[in-house]
């Protein structure tokens, strides 16, 4: 008897625990999406809401580099953006890496631009970032979500996983697993 009621509160505070945890993301997606609209502020988009799928105007977030600058996805509005999240050991995330920077090479001049958002809560330590940025050369800006708050916001359940994003910050296709160099050509040149 005195080991059911044990297991029952202990049922009960996890119940507690996981209905305060998702209420706790809410709050902070919530935010989140108050700050994207103010990014917005004086575009004519009426129509169009803050969202992940595609038409939506991309959720703004703030993550920091490696070496502690701070960027919000609405910094890059006025680009065309390909916002990739990642892992250091994701092989497909590897394989994709090379492609991304080239890419990148080739339009950094053109108001396009790459993002690359580390998982960083995936990680077994951050120090594995700067080992896999200076492996790969990787020039483009890399983020790191050490708290998981962009995976949330996007609903990343898989990685890699992509956004491509036009110039005025809406999400013009979701792309999950990886891209080649061809398929983000492809991609970017169909958006303004």
């Amino acid at each position: 008897m005195k080991k059911n009621m044990i297991v029952v509160v202990i049922l009960l505070g996890l119940v507690a625990w996981g209905i305060n945890d998702t209420m706790k993301k809410n709050d902070e997606r919530e935010a989140s999406l108050a700050g994207s609209e103010q990014a917005i502020e004086g575009m004519d988009m009426s129509s169009l809401t803050i969202g992940i799928n595609q038409g939506n105007i991309a959720p703004d977030f703030e993550l920091n580099t490696l070496e502690g600058d701070s960027f919000k996805l609405s910094d890059f509005r006025g680009k065309k953006v390909i916002v990739n999240m990642w892992a250091t050991w994701c092989p497909p995330c590897r394989a994709e890496m090379p492609d991304m920077q080239k890419f990148y090479d080739k339009h950094k001049d053109e108001n396009i631009t790459v993002i690359a958002i580390n998982m960083t809560t995936s990680e077994k330590s951050v120090d594995s970032v700067p080992k896999f940025l200076n492996e790969f050369g990787i020039t483009f800006p890399v983020l790191l979500d050490d708290t998981n708050k962009a995976g949330d916001i996007f609903q990343v359940y898989a990685l890699p996983t992509s956004f491509i994003i036009d110039s005025k910050g809406i999400i013009q296709q979701k792309v999950t697993g990886p891209m080649n160099y061809e398929m983000m050509e492809k991609l970017v040149s169909q958006i303004r």
